[in-house]
């Protein structure tokens, strides 16, 4: 099929990027090993054209690398930019940063259930412009991403992603009625609070703070953001919300 073939790919077994039957497949080998074997894709895979069809691959394995973890002494802590080496400082910022990281998974899992409840809940019909639009811009955004992670670029069509287009369109669509119809905005302490949190991520945050107040694009994203969350909470003020207790491995994507 069309974007089926590709060389010099690389690929982290369990990380998710693969159709699990097809990580399943390649689990085992060794570097010189070559394998075929059928798969089906699934039945809501986003290329249309190949949800549900079976495909036959034929993989040959070049290099297996699997990750060594150092001990956890001050010359690792010095490594990961603690300069005086201290462990416990260390682990203090690991605790920080974990935590951060779970607000925002717990946050993303709220939007994606919110998000999934309105395309549910909501019957329109597509500009089929707007879609044709999405699918190209899709199609360039993924062929650039793999040419800057190195590999081989790969010819796709844009009708492997009307799936996801479609999806993007409409959930969008939807997304700028709600804000309309609810004037919802977005407050300036909550763009600014939303900068703040992402600049956390990073060595000098204060820099990555101006980097985006000089940026009208870079400042409308961060608008989009906060309008999006807003949305979120009026579909949880609509809705009747039930806390789930999960474990962090179930969160991270892990279990």
């Amino acid at each position: 099929f069309e974007g089926g073939q590709g060389e010099d790919l690389a690929a982290v077994i369990g990380e998710g990027r693969l159709l699990k039957d097809f990580e399943q497949s390649l689990t085992g080998l060794k570097a010189g090993d070559s394998k075929g074997f059928d798969l089906t894709f699934p039945a809501e895979y986003a290329a249309k054209e190949l949800a549900g069809k079976a495909a036959h691959f034929e993989v040959q394995v070049k290099d297996v690398q699997a990750p060594v973890l150092p001990p956890v002494n001050a010359e690792f802590a010095k490594a990961l930019g603690v300069e005086d080496g201290d462990v416990e400082k260390l682990k203090a910022e690991v605790k920080t940063n974990l935590e951060r990281e779970v607000k925002r998974r717990v946050q993303a899992k709220l939007k994606e259930q919110a998000m999934e409840l309105l395309l549910q809940k909501s019957t329109l019909d597509l500009p089929q412009s707007l879609v044709a639009m999405e699918s190209d811009r899709l199609q360039k955004m993924t062929e650039a991403d793999m040419q800057s992670r190195g590999v081989q670029t790969i010819k796709l069509s844009a009708d492997m992603f009307t799936g996801q287009a479609e999806r993007r369109v409409r959930l969008g669509l939807i997304l700028a009625e709600i804000v309309q119809a609810n004037k919802l905005v977005a407050q300036p302490e909550q763009i600014r609070a939303l900068i703040q949190e992402q600049a956390q991520s990073y060595e000098e945050p204060e820099q990555v703070v101006q980097w985006y107040y000089q940026s009208p694009q870079r400042m409308q994203e961060i608008e989009s953001l906060a309008l999006e969350e807003n949305v979120v909470a009026w579909v949880a003020g609509q809705a009747q919300v039930e806390d789930v207790t999960t474990s962090f491995e179930e969160l991270m994507g892990r279990a």
